[in-house]
């Protein structure tokens, strides 16, 4: 098996392009465009310690992202602690505020989930990659060590990932790994070929003309580009029909229980991507529009039959991917991820 084996450790960069290492570029850029729009004015003393509170990470990042910007000569150093924005020979001792560093304004960061995003791919990727291989707890304080983060930061990931249905707490506060073997794989395909139909039959009368029109331009360009398909096209794509149109079903009950099947999803575009290349990866883009069509018709009994077709075949060759991941993988340790 060693010889078929491939170790996934290196790093993988979300739909944005933001992996877990670069951080301090992206609180680097926040600030570099608060300082461009006179946000932070000349003369600003600014702080790690402040400024790490203020985006939700560690010092490091930050002191990182100072001395980039040093190097610039956006900021500079004085006879006192902290660096000046600009070249101002008087420091001005401003309390910083999200205001100032454009965290909440349309094209910037929201300062109170700012913090776990840039990590969060590259986490999910390696926690459903090893549920293939069984239960295993997760070390929150391993994991805030590992990313250079807070605990804070830490536990948002970790809450998020149980929210999509790929991490389970126990009565001890303990994190645990929830194993994803062909049986949960097939319980929870059940669920969506029941469930989703409906939810999707019923949405049909609410789903806005445009947006169907952004979700069929999404998929031929993706079919028109494939097989260089990146996660943030399978993830865009895959949320387009089973989490946007879903959610126009005038039955929240129903869209409330096909979250908990979320997670078979986001697995399968990980395991997809994890044999590389674009190998493997299921070209599924003509099955959701014949189902986008059937919506734009709206045909309810065509959205049923296409949709199960869609959702069934989808369960076989999940299976079928499963169980060769398993086969042909070796997944490196973790530190925080414990046996």
């Amino acid at each position: 098996m060693a010889d078929r084996s491939r170790n996934l450790t290196a790093p993988a960069t979300g739909p944005t392009g933001t992996a877990g290492s670069t951080t301090y570029a992206t609180i680097a850029a926040q600030i570099r465009k608060s300082i461009g729009a006179r946000a932070l004015p000349e003369g600003t003393v600014l702080l790690e310690g402040p400024l790490a509170a203020m985006f939700g990470s560690s010092r490091s990042p930050v002191k990182r992202a100072l001395a980039s910007l040093e190097e610039e000569g956006l900021v500079s150093r004085f006879d006192g602690r902290g660096l000046l924005v600009g070249r101002g020979e008087v420091p001005r001792r401003l309390k910083i505020t999200p205001k100032m560093l454009l965290l909440d304004d349309e094209d910037g960061v929201n300062a109170k989930t700012f913090a776990w995003q840039p990590f969060y791919y590259e986490f999910e990727r390696e926690i459903i990659l090893r549920s293939v291989f069984g239960k295993t707890r997760v070390n929150e304080l391993a994991l805030a060590r590992h990313l250079d983060v807070g605990r804070t930061v830490a536990h948002d990931l970790l809450t998020h990932a149980r929210e999509v249905g790929i991490l389970q707490k126990d009565d001890g506060s303990r994190w645990w790994i929830v194993p994803l073997d062909e049986a949960r794989f097939e319980n929870l395909y059940q669920l969506r070929i029941l469930l989703e139909p409906v939810a999707l039959a019923g949405a049909m009368e609410h789903i806005p003309p445009a947006t169907l029109d952004e979700i069929e331009a999404r998929l031929h360009r993706v079919q028109s580009e494939f097989p260089a398909v990146t996660g943030a096209d399978l993830d865009r794509l895959e949320a387009d029909l089973h989490i946007e149109c879903i959610g126009y079903s005038p039955n929240p009950e129903i869209v409330g229980a096909l979250k908990r099947s979320r997670c078979i999803l986001v697995a399968g575009k990980h395991i997809q991507l994890a044999f590389g290349n674009g190998n493997g990866v299921d070209p599924f883009m003509e099955e959701h529009l014949e189902i986008v069509q059937a919506l734009r018709d709206r045909d309810a009994e065509a959205i049923r039959t296409r949709l199960v077709r869609h959702l069934a075949l989808s369960a076989e060759k999940a299976a079928l991917r499963l169980q060769a991941f398993r086969s042909s993988q070796v997944m490196a340790d973790l530190p925080y991820v414990l046996d």
